[in-house]
């Protein structure tokens, strides 16, 4: 008797705990009864319901990183193996409409479908070292507005698009990098140039006949303090000295 008591006890229990259901913070709910869902959300509480003929469908309105590994196509028809992260929340106004229009598997019924098609456009403009270069921002903006643009109205705002890695073809990655090490090579040889050649002007520039006068005074100077006996011929304005 004791036993069967016990077993009551916590078949009760099991079903009191799945009456409760909790949205919690950053969450949304609408409730399914017998299959059809109520327009009114609920947000952040404790609710109760009858688990035989009702469910709460939760949904996040908080930000949701989403990554996602792929191969993009490049201008030049290679394909660069890329992992990308997607930022992106759902409004809380369309929480109803996406799970009466497109359900809880929102996610990748239209934004990873979304995503892939938009990553795919913008990525075939750009050439495959662009991907590894500073065009990376671009590309990610690209990426970003397209998808914004064609989810417009649907209650998904894309927060930002972010490439954390790229792996490029075979022998592409070394050829950009020699590339780039020879124009970083080609441009200190530029900047040096420049700086002899700035050096030179201000050097011509500052000698005028005053300075180099007076050069050659102090060089006269220092000539006659030394005690070395010397020859020296000069027209007064440059010294030649005969040891």
């Amino acid at each position: 008797y004791k036993t069967l008591k016990y077993i009551n006890i916590a078949l009760i229990i099991m079903f009191l705990s799945s009456c409760a259901v909790v949205v919690r913070p950053g969450e949304v709910g609408v409730k399914r009864k017998f299959g059809k869902l109520k327009d009114k959300t609920i947000e952040s509480k404790l609710v109760m319901v009858n688990p035989l003929s009702t469910r709460i469908i939760k949904i996040p309105i908080r930000t949701v990183n989403k990554e996602v590994k792929l191969e993009l196509p490049s201008k030049e028809g290679l394909n660069v193996a890329v992992e990308i992260s997607i930022l992106y929340h759902v409004e809380k106004e369309k929480v109803f409409d996406i799970i009466n229009g497109v359900g809880k598997d929102y996610e990748k019924v239209i934004i990873l479908s979304t995503f892939r098609s938009a990553a795919a456009d913008v990525s075939a403009q750009f050439l495959a070292k662009d991907m590894h270069s500073g065009m990376r921002d671009e590309i990610e903006k690209g990426i970003k507005d397209k998808m914004t643009d064609l989810l417009k109205g649907r209650g998904i705002v894309i927060e930002s698009v972010l490439m954390k890695s790229i792996s490029l073809p075979e022998g592409l990655l070394k050829a950009i990098e020699d590339k780039l090490s020879a124009e970083q090579d080609a441009q200190r040889k530029i900047i040096e140039a420049e700086g002899n050649r700035d050096a030179q002007k201000i050097l011509a520039e500052g000698l005028t006949d005053k300075i180099i006068k007076f050069r050659t005074i102090e060089a006269f100077e220092k000539l006659s303090n030394s005690p070395n006996s010397k020859t020296i011929i000069t027209d007064g304005k440059t010294p030649l000295l005969i040891q």
